[in-house]
């Protein structure tokens, strides 16, 4: 069906225009403007917009083409111009943010419709909170942010990309990364007033450097996302602190930051040094329910004789509980972590990684 409908909307006959004359004058809007825009676009472009499309799409779509019954040139010179500035307006935006598309659009368009054109988009699609923020130096809003309360620094790296929060974190003084961690971490929703409130104090604030539901952000995953990116002495020490602080919240945080899954992305030795401290039914047991690659991963880095006992004995396990293999699984995670704290083996940490001895 939606072949049917993607053929229908772009043959040559249904796309054409006609003479002024050819249609009274009216007001495209909706989804009877993108269908006049498909029109002006012709054919083939038409048909690989219509290809990103669902099959409701393409039908509500095709429907209106045909009651279009072709568009006139100044309607066509319309829809085209639209797009073409709408497009201009996004590319902008992503490039610099907001202020910076409203300025750039001004000089190009004009202010009036740099502002419509703005507000349009601002209403159809909210700017993230803090995206203002995401261009700007870690190590300028590290220092920007060290005097204000740890649950507002949070609250603003919840909001960011990890890679971003990780900088900032990073960069932090160390009492307040443990602290500022923590609260990550327990954040959960945050009421939508109070986000806006602190975002425009800091846009106020740091102007010098650079959806009314309520945001579900930091949380658990999200911190482990951070210290996954951070330099291995800062995990290490936020990692400590939040021990003596809150032990059930460092455990959790420990037993994400490297899953059994992960063990294919040790180097040879690693693995290697894996194995002498793993206890095999361990192993038979938390590789019953290991991916292909992972397996092989293992047996390869094991000799023949090993890696063939150790086959038979996950073959010779049978039917077993998946509570048995995660923590199977686990204990063997336990044992990479010891071994990363002795420095015998390095998790690689964006290239950083190097194997110790």
């Amino acid at each position: 069906m939606v072949a049917t409908a993607a053929t229908s909307a772009t043959e040559a006959p249904n796309l054409r225009l006609v003479s002024p004359s050819h249609a009274s004058r009216r007001e495209l809007k909706g989804i009877t403007k993108a269908a006049a825009l498909l029109v002006a676009l012709g054919p083939e472009a038409s048909s690989k917009v219509l290809q990103t499309m669902t099959e409701h799409e393409i039908e509500a779509l095709t429907v209106k083409i045909a009651e279009l019954d072709g568009l006139t040139p100044e309607e066509a010179e319309q829809v085209l111009t639209e797009a073409y500035e709408a497009t201009l307006a996004r590319q902008y935006i992503a490039h610099g943010g907001f202020e910076f598309a409203r300025n750039a659009l001004s000089l190009a368009l004009g202010p009036e419709k740099a502002a419509e054109l703005i507000d349009r988009i601002v209403q159809l699609h909210p700017p993230a909170p803090f995206a203002f923020l995401r261009k700007s130096d870690a190590k300028q809003l590290a220092g920007f942010l060290q005097n204000e309360h740890p649950q507002t620094i949070a609250l603003i790296l919840s909001h960011l990309p990890p890679v971003q929060a990780a900088g900032i974190l990073t960069s932090l003084g160390e009492e307040l990364q443990a602290d500022v961690a923590r609260r990550i971490a327990t954040m959960d929703r945050t009421p939508p007033e109070i986000v806006s409130r602190v975002e425009e104090v800091m846009r106020r604030r740091l102007s010098s450097l650079i959806s009314q539901d309520a945001h579900r952000v930091g949380g658990t995953s999200y911190l482990v996302a951070v210290l996954s990116t951070v330099d291995r002495g800062t995990e290490k020490y936020i990692l400590d602190r939040l021990a003596e602080t809150d032990p059930e919240l460092a455990e959790e945080v420990r037993k994400m930051m490297f899953t059994f899954d992960d063990l294919a992305l040790l180097d040879d030795r690693s693995i290697q040094r894996v194995l002498r401290d793993v206890d095999m039914r361990d192993l038979a047991l938390a590789l019953k329910a290991a991916k292909d690659d992972l397996r092989e991963r293992i047996f390869s880095n094991m000799s023949s004789r090993a890696a063939e006992m150790l086959r038979e004995e996950i073959l010779y396990l049978g039917p077993v509980r998946i509570r048995n293999v995660e923590e199977a699984q686990q204990r063997i995670v336990t044992v990479v972590r010891r071994l990363e704290e002795a420095e015998e083996i390095v998790i690689d940490r964006g290239g950083e990684g190097v194997l110790l001895g």
